[in-house]
């Protein structure tokens, strides 16, 4: 006799109840605010077509100044090529933001892009995603009513007036709204230590969402705080999986979230290149965990990789802890440097693929048609909290 244990038998023999992401992994119920996936309303062009750059390029060309297309570094060169300016999340966002003419701004990256975008941009102005399943596994791994129900873990642990949010840029509106209403700021990599400087002259702790990575590594590493100073607070855990005591005795309390791309990096990854390239620079991105972090050489943020392989002497060898496209985009730029990835195993950004040629010409053929696509939208309450907590970034010294 065969019998079959499904997951929800599973669940109700230990008496558990499943959370909603369990949920909505199972299939079991949808989330209409979650950045998963979704259906285009149309056809998109075959991938195996021939025409796809050209379609692209004339697609392009007839909406002229009417569109303005940016590029994440970690997307596709075959994306990469349309792009009328490449950078991080928040540089296009502020590139966007400074042509008001541009009545669509693309956004070939994922959806909390996007919406940063669109919060920081003119109300004239349509903000597209090219495809609405583009998403971000981090970003997803804070929910606004988990980050609420934390908030009250904080008040009844009688912390919450001492605690100031700290958001990395890669997190939703909604917890940017939440960082802006409690009085807190976003960050990015390249500012993360400034933006805890800030945020210690507020309050004598600080709640930082969603990456533990960055951090803890800012935290320790930058700002001279031990690892005993930082708690990790697990949104499906009872009361975060932390008592009352640790909480209040935390300087750094971190959100259990993490970057599936940067997390996988690993110390036996740094050991390895070290016996197979002597001499190696191992240079890697903040959002790898602590001891990646301290076994490497350099630290530093996507532009601050890119500006030291540009600087770094010709025949000088580098094994860089980031997205495998800018990794193989730099080793193309830098041919008289030997630059390779750090892991063996070839990894790239599964949802930041998803924009590819085809959703690039099919939102870009169907704009030039005069039919606005996957628009990404920010309600009015939730993008003036949430771009409050960005100006405060903007004004940090």
């Amino acid at each position: 006799m065969c019998v079959v244990t499904t997951a929800q038998t599973r669940t109700e023999s230990l008496d558990v109840q499943p959370t909603p992401l369990a949920l909505l992994l199972l299939g079991r119920e949808a989330d209409p605010r979650s950045e998963r996936g979704v259906e285009c309303p149309g056809d998109l062009p075959s991938p195996s077509d021939p025409d796809l750059v050209e379609r692209a390029r004339a697609a392009k060309e007839k909406l002229g100044d009417r569109v303005f297309v940016l590029g994440h570094h970690y997307q596709r060169d075959e994306v990469i090529q349309f792009a009328d300016v490449t950078g991080d999340s928040f540089k296009l966002a502020r590139d966007a933001a400074a042509r008001p003419a541009a009545e669509y701004i693309v956004f070939c990256g994922v959806h909390f892009m996007a919406e940063s975008a669109d919060i920081l941009t003119s109300d004239d102005q349509k903000v597209v995603l090219p495809d609405l399943a583009a998403g971000c596994s981090m970003a997803d791994m804070a929910t606004a009513e988990q980050v609420a129900e934390c908030w009250d873990v904080l008040t009844d642990a009688g912390i919450a007036e001492q605690v100031v949010p700290v958001s990395y840029m890669n997190s939703s509106a909604d917890i940017k709204a939440f960082t802006g209403r409690h009085g807190g700021t976003i960050c990015t990599s390249s500012n993360a230590k400034r933006a805890l400087d800030w945020a210690f002259e507020q309050g004598e702790k600080v709640l930082f969402l969603p990456d533990q990575h960055l951090g803890r590594n800012t935290a320790v590493r930058d700002m001279g705080m031990s690892l005993d100073d930082c708690v990790v607070y697990n949104p499906h855990k009872p009361g975060g999986g932390l008592t009352v005591e640790q909480l209040r005795a935390a300087k750094m309390i971190l959100w259990r979230g993490h970057c599936s791309v940067h997390g996988r990096f690993s110390l036996e990854s740094v050991a390895d290149v070290r016996r197979r390239i002597p001499g190696v620079n191992v240079l890697v991105h903040p959002e790898c965990k602590h001891e990646v972090v301290a076994a490497a050489d350099q630290v530093g943020s996507t532009e601050y990789i890119i500006k030291a392989l540009e600087a770094a002497p010709a025949g000088s060898a580098w094994a860089i802890g980031t997205e495998l496209n800018l990794v193989r985009r730099l080793a193309n730029a830098h041919p008289d440097k030997e630059i390779v990835f750090l892991d063996r195993t070839v990894c790239f950004c599964s949802t930041m693929n998803r924009i590819d040629l085809p959703h690039l010409v099919w939102t870009l053929e169907s704009l030039a048609e005069g039919t606005l696509v996957n628009q990404i939208q920010v309600d009015q309450e939730t993008e003036s909290f949430a771009k409050l907590a960005l100006e405060r970034m903007l004004a940090l010294p």
